[in-house]
């Protein structure tokens, strides 16, 4: 196969589909992604079937767990694909919605108006529940997506990929509104993040080599996030039952995903109290402790932390957890070693919780809660395109606002500027 060649092909196609996708109705949009879901609900049992065939292969490979768990589907994750795809629609269309109109002095009236970005390309690892996510978002938010995933996951994308043409063609939408790219040729990726005349901007779902490999290559804007280094912080203020089921579920309940802490932080005058059962639920599901002098000498059985244990993202059961003096102690180990990605504090105090949301730089911040929630379908976007830590354009979940722009609109009445 000549990759350029398809690739400019894919992205010609992409920009056409682009414009009549732009200008579909909500009804439109909404029969494709129901057909959708509907399609992938029937097919569920194709679709794992599939995903063996890449689950085999991966194991044969030697891939590691972390990406294994993010390759492998089930039953419930075949559901959660077609219920994102069914939330997106219940969603209300952000194409077209015109905001803050204003009467200038002139008689002119000035507006936003919200519109699509245009082509949209999502190159991704594993996950192919991105596939369907993706083909969703893309399609409500009135874009085009061009969909590179892994080699890894071949068979899954390309099976999720037929239900998405199903729909497509049932709505009546051309079925290069959302293309799977079909090869595994990693040139594909150099094609995809240059082609500035036909994507408009890429997003990344994958681990840090890629986009490192992004940042550094792409001539198109990408929507990213680098790596996932979350914080629970423990404050001396906080109920200690809250606190343990919150340490608990943000490492363990996912190892390998973004939104897992890979921090915990610990109030010295709590530590004695929290530490313990903390550790022994860690120490029963098999978690490797590494921290400071103040947290193993409360558990002896913990690993010496070194300076690149506060810094790495694990996505492995592994957790760094350092004893700090107070919150200010707590945020600012955040500002030295966080990605700016997700933190949470469990307090009681109303004043300590409001300087954290307020003072901590990330693009979730929480309050009593696992960081495991920070995700699109938990925020109630129906799905999501991938997690921005930038703070230009999106920021956090990236949904079908993200996936949007605003221009500006002026109506008049023969108006001329004197």
């Amino acid at each position: 196969m000549d990759i350029k060649h398809y690739m400019q092909n894919v992205g010609k196609a992409a920009r056409t589909a682009s414009r009549l996708v732009a200008r579909a109705d909500t009804n439109q949009k909404n029969k494709a992604l129901t057909v959708m879901a509907a399609a992938i609900r029937r097919d569920a049992a194709k679709l794992l079937a599939a995903n063996a065939l890449d689950m085999e292969a991966a194991r044969t490979k030697g891939l590691d767990a972390a990406l294994l768990d993010r390759l492998a589907l089930t039953e419930k994750g075949v559901a959660g694909m077609a219920e994102g795809l069914e939330q997106i629609a219940a969603l209300p269309d952000p194409v077209g919605e015109i905001s803050d109109m204003n009467y200038r002095p002139s008689g002119i009236q000035v507006g936003k108006m919200r519109v699509p970005l245009g082509v949209v390309g999502i190159i991704y690892e594993a996950r192919p529940n991105v596939t369907a996510d993706a083909a969703g978002l893309c399609l409500k938010s009135g874009n085009a997506a061009i969909l590179r995933g892994g080699s890894e996951a071949l068979h899954s994308n390309q099976a999720i990929a037929a239900c998405v043409r199903e729909g497509l063609a049932a709505a009546g939408l051309p079925e290069s509104a959302v293309q799977v790219i079909e090869t595994a040729d990693r040139a594909a990726v150099g094609e995809l993040i240059t082609m500035k005349d036909y994507v408009d901007v890429i997003v990344p779902r994958g681990g840090k080599g890629l986009i490192e490999r992004l940042m550094a290559e792409a001539r198109i804007p990408v929507i990213k996030h680098l790596h996932g280094v979350c914080h629970v912080y423990i404050d001396d203020e906080a109920d200690l039952d809250k606190a343990i089921r919150i340490a608990d579920n943000a490492k363990t309940s996912r190892y390998g995903t973004c939104n897992t802490m890979e921090t915990l932080l610990v109030a010295e005058s709590v530590a004695a109290k929290a530490l313990p059962p903390i550790a022994g639920i860690y120490r029963a599901k098999g978690v490797e402790m590494r921290g400071c002098e103040k947290s193993r000498a409360i558990v002896p059985d913990m690993k010496a932390a070194t300076e690149e244990d506060w810094h790495t993202e694990y996505l492995a059961p592994i957790i760094s957890i350092r004893v700090v003096k107070d919150l200010d102690g707590a945020m600012d180990h955040i500002a030295a070693y966080g990605s700016q990605h997700t933190e949470s504090i469990v307090t009681e105090n109303y004043t300590k919780a409001r300087r954290f949301l307020r003072e901590v730089d990330s693009a979730s911040v929480m309050v009593n809660a696992s960081t495991r929630f920070a995700d699109g379908f938990e925020y109630g976007l129906g799905a999501e395109i991938g997690i921005s830590t930038d703070k230009i354009h999106a920021r956090g979940p990236v949904g079908l606002e993200g996936l949007t722009s605003q221009k500006y609109i002026v109506l008049g009445d023969g108006q001329v500027r004197g």
